[in-house]
């Protein structure tokens, strides 16, 4: 049956647009990079899942609609303001109900993005 999971497949009408801003906004390593930002892949390394997006408009869509990616930092203070900083638009790290520090955000296509 199932040994591992891999990661999941994303699709964008505008796929070097959302590339771009997983790479230079968030900072998230681009493993493997086309030209035409159909097929990127994107993660940290081998043993942790990776993400691909996908150029909607050659594929069609591999979503049925928004997804939402958790991510780690370091510092939740210092990463609002580095995100402020590049323009996005969100609101302070809060605590959650869980005990844990979070922040909120969404990536140019609408997918939710969760910073524990």
């Amino acid at each position: 049956m199932i040994t591992k999971f891999r990661g999941m497949n994303i699709s964008s009408k505008d796929p070097k647009r959302l590339a771009l801003f997983y790479r230079d906004v968030l900072g998230v390593k681009m493993l493997e990079n086309d030209p035409n930002y159909d097929g990127v892949t994107f993660g940290n390394n081998e043993n942790e899942p990776i993400f691909w997006i996908w150029d909607e408009n050659n594929w069609g869509k591999a979503n049925e609609g928004p997804v939402c990616f958790v991510f780690d930092c370091d510092d939740h203070n210092k990463t609002y303001e580095e995100l402020k900083a590049k323009g996005v638009e969100l609101d302070p790290p809060i605590t959650a109900s869980w005990g844990g520090t979070e922040l909120h955000l969404k990536d140019p296509d609408g997918n939710k993005i969760l910073i524990l």
